[in-house]
């Protein structure tokens, strides 16, 4: 049996459905609840889970590169959320359209859209079907697709951390760090006021090794993936 995920505002309208598996699913997407994404483990294994997909608008930032990047987007598709990656490099973005596979009619499945960066009409989103808009749009992003209603959130990739990029960076919810440079390291130092020791670490991650950073948040983790998301995205890697 299948699982049918369509448009949010496509009842009666004829937008095309496509069905995702539940092994896929499964596989995909470790367990977490519907606001909750399990991203990686702990120190003793234990599965950590960072709020990706809120019942307000989110803002999210990422500092790192693509992988990370493209596995949020995948376990947001297998929660049934909408992807929408508005991208200067489009082709870097083609495994999450091989994995979401094809609608009915044959054409690529709309649930994941990768368009260029400029303003676009945006799904609808709800509870049923939240929406992460991904905003790949360099170090210094424009604001395109600020998230403006409940289960919205947009996620920012930003290669490295830029003294311009500031007010991105601190005014989001939730922050993904990967390893940084001494310099870099530095600067988000002096964004987020972090102590030596944490800016060290910073700079000490492995190529598996993310922080998450919030309003009294500083949570240390190692990525995991699942054989699906190998097959799809390759092995861990802290670049694209």
């Amino acid at each position: 049996m299948s699982r049918t995920l369509g448009h949010p505002a496509a009842a009666g309208t004829g937008v095309p459905e496509f069905l995702v598996t539940p092994g896929l699913l499964d596989a995909i997407s470790p367990p977490g609840d519907r606001g909750g994404m399990v991203l990686g483990c702990g120190p003793h294994d234990e599965p950590l889970s960072v709020s990706v997909l809120r019942p307000q608008p989110t803002r999210l930032v990422l500092v790192g590169g693509l992988y990370l990047a493209r596995q949020v987007a995948l376990r947001a598709m297998a929660t049934g959320a909408w992807v929408v990656v508005a991208t200067g490099r489009p082709d870097a973005w083609q495994q999450l359209i091989r994995a979401a596979g094809e609608s009915p009619d044959g054409r690529p499945a709309p649930l994941v859209q990768v368009r260029r960066l400029a303003p676009v009409e945006l799904p609808r989103a709800s509870e049923d079907a939240p929406l992460l808009v991904v905003h790949d749009g360099g170090a210094v992003p424009q604001e395109l697709f600020p998230p403006r209603s409940p289960w919205q959130t947009t996620l920012y990739v930003l290669p490295y951390l830029h003294p311009q990029a500031e007010s991105t960076a601190i005014n989001a919810d939730l922050v993904l760090l990967q390893r940084l440079p001494a310099g870099q390291a530095q600067l988000a130092a002096g964004m987020w006021r972090l102590p030596p020791p944490m800016s060290q670490q910073l700079a000490a991650l492995t190529d598996d090794g993310v922080v998450a950073l919030g309003p009294d948040l500083w949570l240390s983790l190692r990525l995991v993936t699942t054989p699906a998301e190998r097959e799809i995205l390759g092995p861990v890697r802290r670049g694209d």
